[in-house]
Protein backbone atom coordinates (compact mmCIF):
# COMPACT_ATOMS: atom_id res chain seq x y z
CA UNK A 1 0.00 0.00 0.00
CA UNK A 2 1.30 3.74 -0.82
CA UNK A 3 0.00 6.21 1.29
CA UNK A 4 -0.99 9.59 -0.71
CA UNK A 5 -1.68 12.55 1.48
CA UNK A 6 -4.55 14.48 -0.26
CA UNK A 7 -6.40 17.63 1.25
CA UNK A 8 -10.04 18.11 1.38
CA UNK A 9 -12.54 21.14 2.35
CA UNK A 10 -14.74 20.33 5.06
CA UNK A 11 -18.46 21.42 5.00
CA UNK A 12 -18.75 25.22 4.27
CA UNK A 13 -19.40 27.77 7.18
CA UNK A 14 -20.30 31.35 7.43
CA UNK A 15 -18.19 34.03 8.64
CA UNK A 16 -19.09 37.76 8.15
CA UNK A 17 -21.85 37.19 5.00
CA UNK A 18 -19.18 34.39 3.48
CA UNK A 19 -18.68 31.04 2.92
CA UNK A 20 -15.54 30.11 3.93
CA UNK A 21 -14.34 26.04 3.64
CA UNK A 22 -12.15 24.98 6.00
CA UNK A 23 -9.07 22.77 4.16
CA UNK A 24 -8.30 19.81 6.38
CA UNK A 25 -5.54 16.66 5.53
CA UNK A 26 -6.56 13.45 4.73
CA UNK A 27 -4.77 10.21 3.70
CA UNK A 28 -6.02 8.16 0.70
CA UNK A 29 -4.02 4.12 0.77
CA UNK A 30 -4.39 3.50 -2.53
CA UNK A 31 -2.74 -0.37 -3.58
CA UNK A 32 0.06 -0.98 -5.16
CA UNK A 33 0.81 -2.68 -8.39
CA UNK A 34 3.71 -4.57 -9.29
CA UNK A 35 5.32 -2.43 -12.47
CA UNK A 36 6.63 0.95 -11.94
CA UNK A 37 4.64 2.16 -15.34
CA UNK A 38 1.26 0.18 -13.01
CA UNK A 39 2.50 2.23 -9.92
CA UNK A 40 2.19 5.45 -11.69
CA UNK A 41 -0.65 4.68 -13.40
CA UNK A 42 -2.66 3.01 -10.86
CA UNK A 43 -1.90 5.77 -7.99
CA UNK A 44 -2.81 8.68 -10.87
CA UNK A 45 -5.98 6.78 -11.38
CA UNK A 46 -6.90 6.26 -7.78
CA UNK A 47 -5.88 10.11 -6.77
CA UNK A 48 -8.46 10.90 -9.62
CA UNK A 49 -11.29 9.37 -8.95
CA UNK A 50 -10.47 9.83 -4.79
CA UNK A 51 -10.63 13.77 -5.85
CA UNK A 52 -13.37 13.24 -7.75
CA UNK A 53 -15.40 12.19 -4.89
CA UNK A 54 -13.89 14.85 -2.87
CA UNK A 55 -15.05 17.62 -4.73
CA UNK A 56 -18.42 16.11 -5.59
CA UNK A 57 -19.46 16.41 -1.92
CA UNK A 58 -18.01 19.90 -1.65
CA UNK A 59 -19.78 21.32 -4.14
CA UNK A 60 -22.67 19.71 -2.22
CA UNK A 61 -21.55 21.01 1.35
CA UNK A 62 -21.19 24.70 -0.48
CA UNK A 63 -24.58 24.70 -2.12
CA UNK A 64 -26.08 22.90 1.30
CA UNK A 65 -24.21 25.90 3.34
CA UNK A 66 -24.49 28.91 1.01
CA UNK A 67 -28.45 28.17 1.09
CA UNK A 68 -28.36 28.63 5.04
CA UNK A 69 -26.52 31.88 4.58
CA UNK A 70 -29.20 34.78 5.12
CA UNK A 71 -28.78 37.49 2.12
CA UNK A 72 -28.50 40.68 3.37
CA UNK A 73 -30.90 41.65 0.57
CA UNK A 74 -33.65 39.62 2.92
CA UNK A 75 -32.93 41.23 6.16
CA UNK A 76 -36.40 41.74 7.96
CA UNK A 77 -37.62 42.28 11.11
CA UNK A 78 -39.64 39.76 13.46
CA UNK A 79 -40.99 38.43 10.34
CA UNK A 80 -41.71 42.20 9.26
CA UNK A 81 -41.22 43.45 5.24
CA UNK A 82 -37.66 43.07 3.84
CA UNK A 83 -37.98 46.52 2.17
CA UNK A 84 -39.15 49.69 2.55
CA UNK A 85 -40.05 53.10 0.76
CA UNK A 86 -37.57 56.17 0.80
CA UNK A 87 -38.25 59.48 -0.93
CA UNK A 88 -34.68 59.99 -3.34
CA UNK A 89 -33.19 62.75 -4.13
CA UNK A 90 -31.00 62.27 -7.50
CA UNK A 91 -29.96 66.19 -8.95
CA UNK A 92 -30.76 69.22 -8.62
CA UNK A 93 -34.04 70.62 -10.84
CA UNK A 94 -35.37 66.91 -10.45
CA UNK A 95 -38.45 65.73 -8.03
CA UNK A 96 -38.13 63.45 -5.11
CA UNK A 97 -38.93 60.11 -6.71
CA UNK A 98 -40.33 57.51 -4.19
CA UNK A 99 -38.17 53.83 -4.50
CA UNK A 100 -37.92 50.79 -2.83
CA UNK A 101 -34.98 49.87 -0.36
CA UNK A 102 -33.76 46.90 0.93
CA UNK A 103 -34.18 46.78 4.75
CA UNK A 104 -31.69 48.75 6.33
CA UNK A 105 -29.28 46.58 8.84
CA UNK A 106 -27.89 48.54 11.39
CA UNK A 107 -24.55 47.90 12.62
CA UNK A 108 -22.86 47.80 15.98
CA UNK A 109 -24.10 50.65 17.85
CA UNK A 110 -26.62 51.68 15.76
CA UNK A 111 -30.74 51.41 16.07
CA UNK A 112 -32.90 50.76 13.58
CA UNK A 113 -35.87 52.68 13.72
CA UNK A 114 -39.79 52.89 12.26
CA UNK A 115 -39.95 56.23 11.23
CA UNK A 116 -43.43 57.82 11.97
CA UNK A 117 -42.72 61.48 11.10
CA UNK A 118 -39.74 63.61 9.76
CA UNK A 119 -39.66 67.58 9.43
CA UNK A 120 -38.91 69.68 6.42
CA UNK A 121 -36.20 71.75 6.73
CA UNK A 122 -34.58 74.77 4.63
CA UNK A 123 -31.39 72.34 4.83
CA UNK A 124 -32.24 69.96 3.41
CA UNK A 125 -33.87 72.79 0.49
CA UNK A 126 -29.96 73.59 0.09
CA UNK A 127 -29.05 69.90 -0.90
CA UNK A 128 -31.92 69.46 -3.52
CA UNK A 129 -31.40 73.12 -4.71
CA UNK A 130 -27.55 72.15 -5.25
CA UNK A 131 -26.97 75.03 -3.24
CA UNK A 132 -24.74 72.72 -0.47
CA UNK A 133 -22.64 69.97 -2.03
CA UNK A 134 -23.48 66.66 -1.01
CA UNK A 135 -23.12 63.15 -2.34
CA UNK A 136 -26.32 61.71 -4.57
CA UNK A 137 -28.77 60.00 -4.85
CA UNK A 138 -29.28 59.87 -1.40
CA UNK A 139 -32.33 60.28 1.24
CA UNK A 140 -32.42 63.74 2.82
CA UNK A 141 -34.80 64.12 6.10
CA UNK A 142 -32.72 64.95 9.72
CA UNK A 143 -35.07 65.33 12.07
CA UNK A 144 -37.56 62.39 12.76
CA UNK A 145 -39.29 60.39 15.39
CA UNK A 146 -40.01 56.70 15.90
CA UNK A 147 -40.24 53.45 16.98
CA UNK A 148 -37.30 51.26 17.83
CA UNK A 149 -37.54 47.82 15.93
CA UNK A 150 -34.16 46.13 16.15
CA UNK A 151 -30.45 46.80 16.76
CA UNK A 152 -26.72 46.24 15.29
CA UNK A 153 -25.49 43.07 16.14
CA UNK A 154 -23.02 43.36 18.82
CA UNK A 155 -24.06 46.56 20.32
CA UNK A 156 -23.88 47.25 23.88
CA UNK A 157 -26.19 45.87 26.29
CA UNK A 158 -26.53 49.76 27.87
CA UNK A 159 -27.48 50.71 24.44
CA UNK A 160 -29.92 48.15 24.18
CA UNK A 161 -31.44 48.59 27.30
CA UNK A 162 -31.65 52.26 26.96
CA UNK A 163 -33.83 52.07 23.68
CA UNK A 164 -35.70 48.94 23.65
CA UNK A 165 -37.66 47.19 21.08
CA UNK A 166 -40.60 49.14 21.14
CA UNK A 167 -39.57 52.48 22.65
CA UNK A 168 -40.53 55.65 21.11
CA UNK A 169 -37.70 58.53 20.26
CA UNK A 170 -36.44 61.27 18.59
CA UNK A 171 -33.32 61.72 16.22
CA UNK A 172 -30.93 64.77 16.33
CA UNK A 173 -29.63 65.81 12.93
CA UNK A 174 -25.93 65.73 13.84
CA UNK A 175 -24.72 62.28 15.24
CA UNK A 176 -22.05 62.20 17.32
CA UNK A 177 -19.46 59.23 17.40
CA UNK A 178 -18.65 59.61 20.75
CA UNK A 179 -15.11 58.42 20.02
CA UNK A 180 -13.28 61.44 18.27
CA UNK A 181 -11.41 64.71 19.72
CA UNK A 182 -14.15 66.91 20.57
CA UNK A 183 -17.11 64.28 21.10
CA UNK A 184 -14.45 63.32 24.25
CA UNK A 185 -14.38 67.25 25.17
CA UNK A 186 -18.09 67.55 24.80
CA UNK A 187 -18.06 69.37 22.05
CA UNK A 188 -20.31 67.07 20.36
CA UNK A 189 -21.80 69.48 17.52
CA UNK A 190 -18.13 69.58 16.35
CA UNK A 191 -18.11 65.73 15.98
CA UNK A 192 -15.15 64.96 13.29
CA UNK A 193 -16.26 61.96 12.09
CA UNK A 194 -20.42 63.48 11.41
CA UNK A 195 -18.26 66.16 9.11
CA UNK A 196 -15.81 63.49 7.55
CA UNK A 197 -18.11 61.07 7.03
CA UNK A 198 -21.81 62.11 6.87
CA UNK A 199 -21.74 65.11 5.39
CA UNK A 200 -18.76 64.65 3.30
CA UNK A 201 -19.61 61.36 2.01
CA UNK A 202 -23.05 60.23 2.66
CA UNK A 203 -22.55 57.74 4.93
CA UNK A 204 -22.09 56.35 8.33
CA UNK A 205 -19.20 56.42 10.42
CA UNK A 206 -18.06 52.75 8.91
CA UNK A 207 -17.75 54.69 5.54
CA UNK A 208 -20.53 53.03 4.28
CA UNK A 209 -24.35 53.99 3.99
CA UNK A 210 -27.49 51.73 5.07
CA UNK A 211 -29.00 52.21 1.71
CA UNK A 212 -29.46 50.03 -1.14
CA UNK A 213 -31.76 50.22 -4.02
CA UNK A 214 -34.41 47.04 -3.75
CA UNK A 215 -34.03 46.89 -7.76
CA UNK A 216 -30.19 46.11 -7.85
CA UNK A 217 -28.76 46.84 -4.93
CA UNK A 218 -27.18 50.36 -5.75
CA UNK A 219 -26.17 51.96 -2.49
CA UNK A 220 -28.31 55.51 -1.82
CA UNK A 221 -26.30 58.10 0.43
CA UNK A 222 -27.98 58.96 3.68
CA UNK A 223 -28.13 63.03 4.81
CA UNK A 224 -28.11 62.54 8.45
CA UNK A 225 -29.97 59.30 9.07
CA UNK A 226 -31.73 59.67 6.09
CA UNK A 227 -34.94 60.56 7.64
CA UNK A 228 -37.57 59.86 4.58
CA UNK A 229 -37.92 56.92 4.70
CA UNK A 230 -40.08 54.27 6.28
CA UNK A 231 -36.81 52.65 8.13
CA UNK A 232 -33.63 54.32 8.71
CA UNK A 233 -30.64 53.72 10.80
CA UNK A 234 -29.98 56.04 13.71
CA UNK A 235 -26.73 55.42 15.66
CA UNK A 236 -27.61 55.16 19.44
CA UNK A 237 -25.48 58.37 20.29
CA UNK A 238 -28.03 60.54 18.41
CA UNK A 239 -31.29 59.08 20.55
CA UNK A 240 -33.38 60.17 23.08
CA UNK A 241 -36.08 58.70 24.35
CA UNK A 242 -39.38 60.12 23.14
CA UNK A 243 -41.84 60.15 26.41
CA UNK A 244 -45.59 58.42 25.74
CA UNK A 245 -47.03 62.29 26.48
CA UNK A 246 -45.17 63.59 23.62
CA UNK A 247 -46.80 62.88 19.88
CA UNK A 248 -44.95 61.65 17.34
CA UNK A 249 -45.53 64.58 14.63
CA UNK A 250 -45.21 67.57 16.50
CA UNK A 251 -41.85 66.23 18.02
CA UNK A 252 -40.44 65.83 15.09
CA UNK A 253 -39.16 69.32 15.33
CA UNK A 254 -37.00 68.92 18.01
CA UNK A 255 -33.92 66.84 16.71
CA UNK A 256 -33.37 70.09 14.45
CA UNK A 257 -35.35 73.17 14.68
CA UNK A 258 -35.24 73.05 18.44
CA UNK A 259 -31.72 71.23 18.67
CA UNK A 260 -30.32 74.07 16.49
CA UNK A 261 -31.77 76.85 18.72
CA UNK A 262 -31.04 75.32 22.17
CA UNK A 263 -27.60 74.91 20.76
CA UNK A 264 -27.33 79.11 19.36
CA UNK A 265 -28.67 80.49 22.94
CA UNK A 266 -27.52 77.76 25.68
CA UNK A 267 -23.50 77.11 23.90
CA UNK A 268 -22.80 79.77 21.35
CA UNK A 269 -24.56 82.89 23.06
CA UNK A 270 -24.47 81.42 26.67
CA UNK A 271 -27.49 83.10 27.58
CA UNK A 272 -28.37 84.43 30.76
CA UNK A 273 -31.79 85.07 32.00
CA UNK A 274 -32.86 89.17 31.26
CA UNK A 275 -31.01 88.99 28.10
CA UNK A 276 -32.06 90.69 25.09
CA UNK A 277 -32.56 88.74 22.39
CA UNK A 278 -33.16 89.41 18.30
CA UNK A 279 -34.28 86.70 16.00
CA UNK A 280 -33.93 87.53 12.07
CA UNK A 281 -35.51 85.23 10.17
CA UNK A 282 -38.37 83.90 11.91
CA UNK A 283 -39.21 81.03 9.75
CA UNK A 284 -38.90 77.01 11.42
CA UNK A 285 -35.68 77.83 13.03
CA UNK A 286 -35.97 80.82 13.71
CA UNK A 287 -39.19 80.35 15.01
CA UNK A 288 -38.15 78.00 17.67
CA UNK A 289 -35.11 80.63 19.53
CA UNK A 290 -37.97 82.86 20.12
CA UNK A 291 -39.41 79.77 22.34
CA UNK A 292 -36.29 78.81 23.24
CA UNK A 293 -35.09 82.32 24.51
CA UNK A 294 -38.69 82.55 25.95
CA UNK A 295 -38.00 79.56 28.13
CA UNK A 296 -34.27 80.83 28.78
CA UNK A 297 -36.04 84.08 30.69
CA UNK A 298 -35.23 86.66 28.04
CA UNK A 299 -36.54 90.10 28.86
CA UNK A 300 -37.39 91.56 25.04
CA UNK A 301 -37.53 89.21 22.34
CA UNK A 302 -37.76 91.02 19.04
CA UNK A 303 -39.03 89.08 15.97
CA UNK A 304 -37.85 90.44 13.02
CA UNK A 305 -38.72 89.32 9.02
CA UNK A 306 -40.53 90.60 5.69
CA UNK A 307 -43.88 88.30 5.82
CA UNK A 308 -46.28 90.11 8.28
CA UNK A 309 -47.72 86.47 8.50
CA UNK A 310 -44.86 85.23 9.99
CA UNK A 311 -44.43 88.28 12.27
CA UNK A 312 -47.85 87.94 13.61
CA UNK A 313 -47.00 84.16 14.17
CA UNK A 314 -44.30 84.92 16.16
CA UNK A 315 -46.29 87.17 19.01
CA UNK A 316 -47.83 83.45 19.67
CA UNK A 317 -44.08 82.12 20.40
CA UNK A 318 -43.09 84.60 23.03
CA UNK A 319 -41.78 87.80 20.68
CA UNK A 320 -42.44 91.31 22.49
CA UNK A 321 -41.97 93.23 19.53
CA UNK A 322 -42.23 92.66 15.72
CA UNK A 323 -40.02 94.34 13.36
CA UNK A 324 -41.08 94.33 9.40
CA UNK A 325 -37.73 94.51 7.66
CA UNK A 326 -39.28 95.08 4.23
CA UNK A 327 -40.97 97.89 5.69
CA UNK A 328 -38.46 99.79 8.25
CA UNK A 329 -34.67 100.02 8.94
CA UNK A 330 -34.77 96.49 11.07
CA UNK A 331 -31.14 97.53 13.04
CA UNK A 332 -32.54 100.70 13.97
CA UNK A 333 -35.52 99.69 15.06
CA UNK A 334 -33.99 97.01 17.20
CA UNK A 335 -31.79 99.84 18.79
CA UNK A 336 -34.73 101.76 18.98
CA UNK A 337 -36.35 99.36 21.34
CA UNK A 338 -33.70 98.99 23.34
CA UNK A 339 -32.88 102.42 24.04
CA UNK A 340 -30.23 102.84 21.50
CA UNK A 341 -27.72 100.15 22.83
CA UNK A 342 -28.62 96.91 20.79
CA UNK A 343 -29.20 93.43 22.06
CA UNK A 344 -27.69 91.50 24.28
CA UNK A 345 -27.57 88.83 21.68
CA UNK A 346 -28.74 88.02 18.46
CA UNK A 347 -29.52 85.46 15.66
CA UNK A 348 -29.39 85.36 12.14
CA UNK A 349 -31.60 82.42 10.91
CA UNK A 350 -31.47 82.64 7.24
CA UNK A 351 -28.16 82.36 6.15
CA UNK A 352 -27.70 85.87 3.62
CA UNK A 353 -25.50 88.53 3.08
CA UNK A 354 -28.20 91.11 4.20
CA UNK A 355 -28.96 89.32 7.44
CA UNK A 356 -25.63 88.35 8.63
CA UNK A 357 -24.65 92.44 8.61
CA UNK A 358 -27.92 93.13 10.05
CA UNK A 359 -27.13 90.45 12.79
CA UNK A 360 -23.48 92.29 13.75
CA UNK A 361 -24.99 95.83 13.84
CA UNK A 362 -28.13 94.97 16.05
CA UNK A 363 -26.15 93.75 18.96
CA UNK A 364 -24.82 96.37 22.17
CA UNK A 365 -21.48 96.83 22.54
CA UNK A 366 -19.79 93.66 23.87
CA UNK A 367 -23.06 91.77 22.61
CA UNK A 368 -22.94 88.37 21.00
CA UNK A 369 -23.96 88.11 16.91
CA UNK A 370 -24.96 84.12 16.17
CA UNK A 371 -25.11 82.59 12.81
CA UNK A 372 -27.13 79.64 12.35
CA UNK A 373 -28.64 80.45 8.81
CA UNK A 374 -26.56 78.31 6.09
CA UNK A 375 -25.82 79.95 3.09
CA UNK A 376 -25.00 78.90 -0.56
CA UNK A 377 -21.85 77.68 -1.47
CA UNK A 378 -19.38 81.21 -1.85
CA UNK A 379 -21.67 83.45 0.11
CA UNK A 380 -19.53 85.70 2.03
CA UNK A 381 -20.89 88.40 4.82
CA UNK A 382 -19.26 91.87 5.64
CA UNK A 383 -18.68 92.94 9.19
CA UNK A 384 -17.15 96.63 10.06
CA UNK A 385 -13.89 95.46 11.68
CA UNK A 386 -13.39 98.98 13.59
CA UNK A 387 -16.17 98.19 15.64
CA UNK A 388 -15.64 94.43 15.78
CA UNK A 389 -12.33 95.24 17.76
CA UNK A 390 -13.00 98.71 19.69
CA UNK A 391 -16.77 97.91 21.35
CA UNK A 392 -15.80 93.58 21.38
CA UNK A 393 -18.63 92.63 19.52
CA UNK A 394 -18.63 88.77 19.33
CA UNK A 395 -19.66 87.04 16.13
CA UNK A 396 -19.96 82.96 17.07
CA UNK A 397 -21.14 80.57 14.41
CA UNK A 398 -23.25 77.76 15.71
CA UNK A 399 -24.66 74.46 13.98
CA UNK A 400 -26.78 72.40 16.65
CA UNK A 401 -26.71 71.30 19.85
CA UNK A 402 -24.68 68.12 21.35
CA UNK A 403 -27.18 65.07 20.94
CA UNK A 404 -25.75 63.14 24.05
CA UNK A 405 -26.20 66.25 26.81
CA UNK A 406 -28.88 68.62 25.00
CA UNK A 407 -31.88 66.43 23.68
CA UNK A 408 -32.95 64.87 26.53
CA UNK A 409 -33.19 68.13 27.83
CA UNK A 410 -34.72 69.37 25.20
CA UNK A 411 -37.52 66.66 24.83
CA UNK A 412 -37.87 67.94 28.80
CA UNK A 413 -38.93 71.07 27.74
CA UNK A 414 -41.21 70.06 25.47
CA UNK A 415 -42.81 67.32 28.29
CA UNK A 416 -42.75 70.66 30.71
CA UNK A 417 -44.69 72.96 28.26
CA UNK A 418 -42.03 75.40 28.33
CA UNK A 419 -41.63 74.70 24.47
CA UNK A 420 -45.19 74.49 22.68
CA UNK A 421 -45.16 72.16 19.80
CA UNK A 422 -48.28 72.14 18.60
CA UNK A 423 -47.65 76.36 17.92
CA UNK A 424 -44.65 75.47 16.19
CA UNK A 425 -46.00 73.50 13.65
CA UNK A 426 -47.86 75.02 10.65
CA UNK A 427 -48.49 72.07 8.48
CA UNK A 428 -48.57 68.28 8.14
CA UNK A 429 -48.67 66.87 5.33
CA UNK A 430 -48.71 62.90 3.80
CA UNK A 431 -45.53 61.05 2.66
CA UNK A 432 -46.31 61.07 -0.95
CA UNK A 433 -46.75 65.34 -0.59
CA UNK A 434 -42.93 65.59 0.41
CA UNK A 435 -42.00 66.89 -2.73
CA UNK A 436 -44.74 69.43 -2.85
CA UNK A 437 -44.12 70.19 0.94
CA UNK A 438 -40.37 70.98 -0.24
CA UNK A 439 -41.93 73.21 -2.95
CA UNK A 440 -43.78 75.64 -0.84
CA UNK A 441 -40.92 76.04 1.71
CA UNK A 442 -38.69 77.17 -1.29
CA UNK A 443 -41.75 79.66 -2.30
CA UNK A 444 -41.86 80.87 2.02
CA UNK A 445 -45.41 79.39 2.16
CA UNK A 446 -44.94 77.55 5.23
CA UNK A 447 -44.91 79.51 8.31
CA UNK A 448 -43.35 77.42 10.64
CA UNK A 449 -42.48 74.07 9.81
CA UNK A 450 -43.67 71.58 8.07
CA UNK A 451 -43.88 68.36 8.94
CA UNK A 452 -44.31 64.70 6.69
CA UNK A 453 -46.09 61.81 8.54
CA UNK A 454 -44.66 58.59 7.27
CA UNK A 455 -46.16 55.78 9.17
Amino acid sequence: MLGVALKRVSPARQQRGRVVGVVEDIHLHLPLQSSVGRHTMSISTASRRALSRIGGALRRSLSSSSSSVPDASGYHVSGGPSFMRAAVFWEPGRPLTMEEFRMPRPKAGEVLVKTKACGVCHSDLHVMKGELPFASPCVVGHEITGEVVDHGAHTPAEIVNRFPVGSHVVGAFIMPCGNCFYCVKGQEDLCESFFAYNRAKGTLYDGETRLFLRSNGKPVYMYSMGGLAEYCVVPANALAVLPNSLPYTESAILGCAVFTAYGALRHAAEMRAGDSVAVIGVGGVGSSCLQIARAFGASEIIAVDVLDEKLQNAKTLGATHIVNAAKEDAVERIKEITGGRGVDVAVEALGKALTFSQCTQSVRDGGKAVMIGLAATNVVGEVDITRLVRRQVKIIGSYGARARQDLPQIVKLAESGAFNLENAISRKCKFEEANSAYEDLNQGKIVGRAVVEIM
